[in-house]
């Protein structure tokens, strides 16, 4: 991977395609390739290979609407005498400018810098910051502890009908959208596991309301993952581990939760289960990795029947 600056998307890539669509409008409205070539900045040479369809077109900029009108704004205005360069300068500054916030140049450059994937161009928006670094981390954590569940052995035996979610809680988080975890859930399939998306902040409701309480009470506890309650699963709790029960009723939920975290948060909570309820274990750790350790640890020990 190499590191690449987003002003070098905008110098190679969307340059280059401006430049060529402003060459073609100009070109449609009379304009000499000396005049196209005096208003772009380039050479003469450069207009007749814009025209000609030698120069690269980044499509992804081209089929913009946004650029489309810009360009045609641009071209309409040197037409007509009624926008001078630096009018048009204004107008691409402020369309590159919104191009690199979750838009096409942040989406250009998350290609080529993989690193960035999911982060919406905050770090070249908005700069470094603890806030995001925490998010990252969280993301990157999820992430691997859902690639860890998905090729350990046996688990699907032990995913919910209702699907199994891995997730992370921000430090100090109050509410979902600070809790990562797979959108969709993760499910049985075919013997193995099926991940629908990669986890993002706000993906998972139940798995997120017994995590927030648990972190609340104790801010070390920031990983969870779902399992089906089973009483295979809940005999392979080794000793020293504490498995402890609640009730399954969604109404006031956290509240109970809350309650039964106050004199200390177990690893292992779960529920049998009511009407319409599928029986529930929430494994919880310190992260979302070690949540998945422990959680397919215990689906090992429970498909060997050992204690």
């Amino acid at each position: 991977m190499t590191v690449q600056l987003p002003s070098e998307i905008v110098v190679d890539r969307f340059l280059p395609t401006v430049r060529s669509m402003l060459a073609a409008e100009l070109s449609d409205r009379g304009f000499a390739q000396r005049e196209i070539a005096s208003r772009l900045g380039v050479s003469q040479a450069a207009v007749s290979q814009y025209l000609s369809g030698d120069r690269h077109v980044e499509e992804r900029f081209a089929e913009e609407p946004r650029l489309q009108a810009t360009v045609e704004r641009i071209a309409e205005g040197f037409d007509a005498g009624t926008m001078d360069d630096y009018e048009a300068l204004a107008e691409l500054l402020e369309l590159v400018r919104a191009f690199e916030d979750r838009g096409p140049i942040c989406a250009v450059h998350e290609e080529e810098m993989p690193a960035l994937s999911g982060m919406g161009c905050d770090l070249c928006v908005r700069g470094r910051d603890s806030g995001i670094q925490a998010e990252r981390e969280v993301l990157s954590n999820v992430r691997r502890a859902v690639r860890q569940f998905a090729n350990a052995t046996g688990v699907p035996a032990h995913v919910p009908n209702v699907g199994t979610n891995v997730a992370m809680a921000l430090p100090d988080a109050v509410d979902e959208t600070d809790v990562a975890a797979v959108p969709g859930r993760i499910h049985a399939m075919r013997g193995g596991v099926n991940v629908p998306a990669n986890p993002e902040f706000g993906g998972s409701h139940h798995v997120a309301t017994t995590l927030l309480a648990a972190t609340a009470a104790d801010p070390s506890v920031r990983g969870a993952v779902n399992l089906a309650t089973s009483e295979n699963l809940l005999a392979a709790v080794p000793a020293g581990m504490e498995a402890v029960a609640f009730d399954a009723a969604y109404e006031d939920r956290r509240r109970r939760l809350d309650a039964l975290f106050e004199s200390g948060v177990p690893r292992i909570v779960y529920h049998e289960g009511a009407f319409g309820i599928e029986p529930i274990t929430y494994v919880l750790g310190t992260s979302a990795v070690d949540a998945v350790e422990t959680g397919t640890a215990l689906a090992a020990r429970a498909n060997d029947g050992r204690n």
